[in-house]
């Protein structure tokens, strides 16, 4: 099986300014397809033997398509998703473009939009379309980008029901759009779907795996199906979460066992891995390092400085060349504060796309976490060195997180405009620290990718 580029259409720079894509409903196409493409890639990494590759979303669209020929290998498949937006906002759908007289392109278009668009169906189909059928005549992306590719257009962001649909069903449509990139990597059809209540004359056999649970194997075992993990829902009951009564998890029964995909626990704070040396589905509570919870800003950090340093340099290469104790200084100052150092040190990387300091804010500032300047200046804060800037981003949290006094003397120029203690949560630094009201769960999802690659979940 080839490996699977994906790409968040807009966020990059184009001419030097940053292109949000399509504004409408308060939010931008970049922002949507961004939150969708993490959503598509956590659902693909879940799935046994599938390699996927992010392209950066700092990238224009020459410099994406580079990316990818520069990567791209034989067996490879690509796909860029957007979302479409119409001075008339009653228009809606999904639909897929490929390369114009291309016929097997085109069967793989019309694969990845019905599997979309059977977990979404409330969602209009406008078909597959030649990439000449556009105002532009023919797609970049399409045209190219050296491996198979197609670009999908997901929903109508300037239609109200759509921007509803992609907003609270993200992980539907990943789910979607992830099994028909599956199909199409591996050159499979989609299975034909089962009416509820139908019964084969061949029963369906699967093939076993191993469950391994916070690091012992456990007694039963979990099937393959259609590239998923699947596990006896009696796991989850084990982990003390209950599946029972939610009607949107896929179940399936098999040998009298009711299965469930085992990528369903991540909602619940449990890390799944997969193992395919050993065919083995790894599940590990992250309670268990994590005591309490997961974004409680007040607390611990888990990792060590190497774990810190390994993930910073594994999304941005040439991180550690300028700031390379930066780890070190946020284990330290966290400690101090009593701030859980994890916790900022993904804000950090969040703030400043991993030390790439793509917006207004230069490394020389030594402002790690966006921090404004006093007086209604027009530039951010600045700091003499990075371990006075770490210092003032942890200050800056305990304020918000926290109302015990600052240990160390304050640096912060805005502590004392924050409403002590008003945010304890990640979720609650959403629309206060940034406007964004996703602000909150992006630092929670680096979070989480900053446990798993240190083989803490």
């Amino acid at each position: 099986m080839g490996r699977i580029f994906i790409s968040a259409g807009h966020g990059g720079y184009e001419n030097g300014a940053l292109d949000p894509g399509a504004i409408a409903g308060g939010t931008t196409e970049a922002r949507e397809m961004i939150l969708l493409r993490d959503s598509i890639v956590t659902e693909l990494r879940s799935r046994p033997g599938v390699e996927v590759l992010a392209v950066p979303d700092n990238l224009s669209m020459s410099q994406s398509i580079s990316w990818i020929n520069s990567r791209a290998r034989a067996g490879d498949v690509a796909l860029e998703i957007h979302a479409n937006a119409f001075a008339n906002p009653t228009g809606r759908g999904a639909s897929v473009y490929y390369i114009t007289n291309n016929d097997q392109r085109k069967r793989n278009a019309e694969q990845l939009l019905l599997s979309l668009l059977r977990r979404v169906p409330q969602l209009p189909n406008r078909g597959v379309q030649p990439d000449t059928a556009t105002s532009l005549g023919n797609l970049p992306f399409n045209r190219w980008v050296i491996i198979p590719s197609l670009l999908m257009e997901v929903c109508f962001l300037t239609n109200p029901e759509d921007r509803s649909l992609l907003q609270n069903r993200r992980r539907d449509f990943a789910v979607g759009i992830a099994e028909g990139l599956v199909a199409w990597a591996t050159g499979t059809p989609l299975p034909d779907p089962v009416p509820p209540g139908t019964s084969t004359s061949v029963p369906p056999t699967y093939p076993p795996i191993n469950i391994n649970i916070n690091g012992q194997i456990y007694g039963e075992q979990g099937v393959i199906i259609n590239g998923n993990a699947f596990i006896p829902i009696d796991v989850a009951d084990s982990f003390k979460v209950n599946l029972s009564t939610n009607a949107t998890i896929r179940r399936v029964t098999y040998r009298n066992i009711v299965y469930v995909r085992a990528i369903e626990l991540r909602e619940h704070d449990i890390s799944v891995a997969w193992d395919g040396g050993t065919r083995t589905v790894l599940l590990r509570s992250i309670l268990q390092i994590c005591p309490g919870y997961l974004d409680r800003i007040v607390g611990h950090g888990n990792t060590s400085e190497v774990q810190l340093i390994v993930f910073l340099k594994g999304n941005n290469p040439q991180a550690i060349v300028q700031f390379p104790d930066l780890p070190k200084l946020y284990r330290e100052e966290a400690a101090i504060e009593g701030i859980n150092y994890d916790i900022a040190f993904c804000q950090m990387c969040l703030e400043t796309n991993f030390l790439r300091f793509n917006g207004e804010i230069q490394p020389t500032q030594h402002n790690f976490a966006g921090l404004g300047s006093v007086g209604g200046g027009n530039t951010a804060a600045s700091f003499p060195s990075a371990r006075i800037g770490v210092r003032a981003h942890i200050q800056h949290l305990k304020a918000y997180a926290s109302i015990e006094p600052l240990v160390m003397e304050q640096v912060d120029p805005r502590f004392r405009f924050v409403a002590r203690g008003i945010a304890p949560l990640l979720a609650q630094l959403s629309g206060r620290w940034a406007a964004d009201l996703q602000y909150g769960q992006k630092i929670l999802a680096l979070l989480r990718r900053l446990y798993e690659s240190s083989g803490l979940l």
